[in-house]
């Protein structure tokens, strides 16, 4: 059975929240109260308006690839740059990815950065601030 919050309700209906939890609490609209939030089921949402429940929109998520290059980088400085920026993103659930490609030939490093707009910004931020060392 599919629930939704005061607040979900009250975008669904284009109402503001405190009207919908004035329904709820004078039992014009049913709803089930988990810990000090109100829980309000489809079907009872769609008995109230009369009208089948359209599921809430999922959140809006936007993501970047990226790829740095960095020329005349030795192996001792890429091995730096890599563990700065994997130990700054240590023990944080991002769903960030981070590869680093180098070629030693070349002495240049390829950093490939796949995730969220926020998350990719802090590690150019990062590989910013160690190139210009």
């Amino acid at each position: 059975m599919e629930h939704y919050t005061v607040e979900q309700v009250a975008a669904q209906l284009g109402l503001h929240v405190k009207t919908v939890r004035n329904y709820v609490r004078e039992g014009r609209l049913p709803a089930v109260r988990i810990g000090k939030r109100y829980r309000i089921a489809k079907e009872d949402l769609a008995a109230f308006t009369g009208l089948p429940v359209a599921a809430p929109a999922p959140a809006r998520r936007a993501e970047v690839s990226s790829i740095v290059q960095i020329d005349g980088i030795a192996r001792a400085d890429m091995d730096r740059v890599s563990t700065m920026v994997l130990g700054a993103l240590a023990g944080e659930p991002s769903g960030l990815r981070v590869e680093f490609v180098h070629d030693e030939e070349r002495s240049h490093l390829k950093i490939i950065i796949l995730g969220g707009l926020e998350e990719t910004a802090q590690v150019l931020r990062i590989v910013d601030a160690l190139v210009r060392e």
